[in-house]
């Protein structure tokens, strides 16, 4: 007897599995004739899978009335007739196992048959907490394998046998840093050699738990194809190994060429998301002031703390993908429903959170902010807001609620696509349950040229509610008190002309942050000034900026680019030197958690002879460019943690005993009760008079997005780039051979009416053209509950497919700089035979 066996402690209550169960459902109504059940427990976040043991003697065929279940002849599985079953429960009643249910949907009698013998569920298990078999099979391979479940490393290289471990033996406590979640994680050493990772107890992120991603971090570090030596390019475009401070003193005596010929701000640094936050983004910051640059990039916004999904009574989603973006939440999600929250996710694509929502609305691109606006309508003209919020503690609600009056729910359904009833019933739901409710806007509201405004109608909306600094609402975070490395007091770099400051003032002035798509054109002498110079560490603008041509045309262009690496890249592809970088498990460092308010140290756990961590490579640089006594005094990173840590209170030593972290301060909520808000009024701006003092609106208008402006009959559907990957992350991960078998090539996600229409067969390959560029990839054909129709998506961080070929570098939010990712007019062409 086959069984699915369920690893009870692996289960991240991802949900992915139910994802599996409920497409399948939506195809057995379109004809499939697949049995299928798969439930989740919210309350115990732990999976079962409910499988028909094809009884000899079925209690379930000889109750039935109908004679709707009988025996395949070939297979011998006991079948459900879908179309004579009436709906009688009497099998329900009668079958021992509790196997045979009720479907909800078509009110008939159906079980799960493990999708014959290929069960979904299976496949769709990311944390490797699903097995397919016999129970004796399964109780062998966990008596043999205790370790069942583990994506083991595939390929360790000759690294085995260089790398060296900071203990022979034992575990080394640390936080994960596959992606942005900080999970706590124990690497299990033995023999000198990391042997495995598992999650640690005691950190609220992640609960003891750990996704396939974490489990992978091994296959990073000891993969074959990292990158040991520093490497100088060619004249003839390949590379040469050269000794480490042969490469930095040639870089700082380019670094001064370019510094007296064309100005110190002729020089530009960029931070990559891969190597993390605080000191990590403040060595850079620190270093280009210190050097005379104002002009440091990186790819990332501001991080807002998340709510605290458990408490609320109702968590509404808008362009965000839990279950693959940040998987720790999902024991939150579970916690809420089963507590009886309410769940509504907006998003033009269906994602597994989607599956398991109470209303799931699909609304053009770019579009959420006209949504916002309608439910802001509907309350301010119910009288359904918090008045006391509104009349102590805000300026501006008179403006916003005149501006609301346009977005009626008709007006909403046309602008959208959502219907004016969904309008209604969503806005229900949010009376019916506020202030209690919970609201994430992920990056797909972000990615849109009129993405700040949609965002803070969606802001002005929670306040409404009064979910103001409230656990499950919009919470105010207090900053651990430390000391900084940045010297934007010391040595202030303004009036040096930081690259679009001009035309992105917010992103300067707010996040002292140039805007990397200018740079494109300074590097292209299309600036005020040359920018000839580019270091660049953990990014890959080459795959993750838009218009991948300029980009690639941008950096070829320098004088001097130094890429600080783990892998070659697309983006080393075109450096000049290329320096080895270290993975999270070669680092000490500080990190904080806003959300939670703790602080945690993360261990270095091995190293490997000649790679140095982050801190170094500023640190040796400085000292060669005349200004490293003055500001990179420290001799290691574990001179500059306890140099951060001191205004806290809280010792180093402190957190090396306590791997779990250490809050810094105790959680407070409605601090706008007693104290200002941090605003230039103390008080909720629904209308910003900063914003308005630099020239924008101060009501946070709906500008209908770029493809709704200036539609085009050449270009008739709606790209959407970076819908996440379960195991890649941006344009991480792809080198790990296990990864690769579930994410083998690049796919765009095409709706089945559009395919047709289009003449395109399933794993066709397609040309998308826009007004940028093309590029040529696979058609994946969607289940039309999947994606909306004329709306098609492609992942965006491909090394060989790169998407961003076709995205546009000009059309930006006005107030962010941020670029249009989320609803690029293409047109998706039939490659003819020839």
């Amino acid at each position: 007897m086959d069984i699915v066996y369920v690893e009870l402690d692996r289960c991240i209550a991802c949900l992915n599995c139910e994802r599996a169960c409920l497409f399948h459902r939506f195809e057995r109504r379109i004809g499939s004739t697949a049995n299928i059940f798969v439930t989740v427990d919210m309350d115990r976040r732990q999976i079962f899978a409910g499988t028909c043991r094809q009884c000899e003697t079925a209690p379930c065929m000889t109750v039935c009335p109908v004679e709707a279940i009988t025996r395949d002849p070939l297979t011998e599985a006991v079948i459900v007739d879908k179309e004579t079953c009436i709906g009688c429960s009497m099998c329900i009643v009668a079958c021992p196992f509790g196997y045979m249910v009720l479907d909800e949907s078509s009110r008939r009698a159906t079980k799960c048959d493990l999708c014959g013998g290929n069960p979904r569920c299976v496949q769709m298990c990311m944390a490797g907490a699903l097995h397919f078999g016999s129970i004796d099979s399964l109780a062998e391979r966990k008596r043999k394998h205790p370790d069942l479940g583990l994506c083991a490393v595939s390929d360790r290289g000759d690294l085995m046998m260089t790398a060296r471990t900071v203990v022979e033996n034992g575990v080394v406590p640390t936080l994960c840093r596959m992606c942005s979640n900080r999970c706590s994680i124990g690497i299990h050493i033995a023999d000198g050699n990391m042997v495995d990772i598992a999650p640690l107890e005691g950190n609220p992120v992640n609960l003891g738990k750990m996704c396939p991603r974490g489990r992978a971090a091994l296959d990073t570090f000891y993969h074959p194809n990292r990158i040991c030596t520093p490497l100088k390019r060619k004249p003839d475009g390949s590379y040469v190994e050269i000794s480490r401070n042969r490469a930095l003193d040639e870089i700082a005596e380019k670094m001064l060429d370019i510094k007296s010929r064309f100005g110190a701000r002729s020089m530009g640094l960029w931070k990559g998301e891969a190597i993390g936050f605080l000191q990590q983004e403040e060595y850079p910051r620190r270093f280009a002031h210190a050097f005379g640059t104002p002009n440091y990039f990186s790819n990332d916004s501001a991080c807002y703390p998340f709510p605290y999904y458990a408490q609320a009574d109702l968590i509404l989603l808008f362009g965000t993908n839990p279950p693959v973006c940040h998987p720790p939440f999902m024991a939150e999600f579970a916690d809420a429903k089963a507590n009886g929250a309410n769940l509504v996710v907006i998003d033009p694509r269906l994602n597994p959170i989607a599956c398991y929502a109470d209303i799931f609305a699909q609304p053009l691109p770019g579009t959420d902010g006209a949504l916002a606006w309608g439910l802001i309508r509907y309350l301010v003209n119910a009288g359904e807001y918090d008045h006391e919020l509104v009349e102590r503690y805000s300026i501006g609600f008179e403006a916003i609620a005149a501006y609301a009056q346009k977005f009626t729910p008709e007006f909403v359904e046309k602008e959208t696509g959502v219907f004016a009833d969904v309008l209604v019933s969503v806005a229900q739901l949010i009376i019916e349950n506020r202030p209690k409710v919970s609201f994430y806007m992920g990056a797909g509201l972000e990615h849109h040229d009129n993405g700040v405004d949609n965002v803070r109608a969606l802001v002005v909306l929670s306040c409404l509610t009064g979910g103001l600094d409230i656990a499950c609402g919009l919470t105010w975070p207090e900053n651990m008190p430390r000391n900084k490395l940045t010297l934007y007091d010391e040595l202030p770099l303004e009036n040096e002309e930081p690259i679009g400051a001009d035309r992105f003032p917010v992103l300067y002035e707010l996040r002292k942050e140039c805007h990397s798509m200018t740079a494109m054109d300074f590097m292209l002498g299309n600036g005020d000034y040359p920018l000839k110079g580019l270091i660049i560490t953990a990014a890959n603008p080459a795959v993750t900026n838009p218009n991948t041509e300029k980009v690639e045309k941008a950096l070829s262009s320098l004088d001097l680019l130094v890429v600080n690496e783990l892998f070659m890249t697309r983006t080393a592809q075109l450096a000049d030197y290329i320096l080895p970088a270290a993975t999270f498990l070669e680092r000490s460092e500080i990190h904080t958690d806003p959300k939670f308010q703790r602080v945690y140290l993360t261990n270095k756990v091995a190293e490997i002879s000649g790679i140095k961590d982050e801190y170094m490579l500023w640190h040796d640089l400085a000292h060669r460019l005349g200004f490293g006594e003055t500001y990179f005094p420290w001799e290691n990173e574990d001179q500059v943690n306890h140099f951060i840590m001191e205004p806290s209170g809280i010792t180093v030593e402190q957190l090396r005993e306590h791997p779990q972290g250490i809050a810094y301060l105790p959680l407070t909520f409605q601090k706008y009760l007693s104290r200002p808000l941090p605003t230039g009024s103390g008080k909720i701006e629904f209308t910003s008079p900063y914003l308005e003092k630099l020239g924008f609106k101060a009501v946070p208008e709906y500008v209908p997005p770029h493809h709704l402006r200036k539609k085009s009959d050449a270009y008739p559907f709606l790209l959407t780039t970076g819908a996440r990957k379960t195991l890649l992350y941006h344009s991480r991960h792809q080198n790990l051979k296990h990864f690769r078998k579930l994410h083998p090539k690049a796919e765009l996600e095409i709706h089945p009416d559009d395919a047709a229409g289009l003449g395109i067969s399933h794993r066709e390959p397609v040309r998308i053209v826009s007004e940028i560029g093309e590029l040529v990839v696979e058609a994946k054909i969607v289940h039309k509950a999947e994606l909306r129709q004329g709306v098609v998506e492609m992942y965006h961080g491909w090394e060989e497919w790169r998407i961003n070929f076709t995205t546009f570098d000009n059309i930006n939010d006005p107030i962010s700089g941020f670029p249009l990712l989320k609803g690029v007019p293409v047109r998706i062409e039939k490659i003819q035979d020839t």
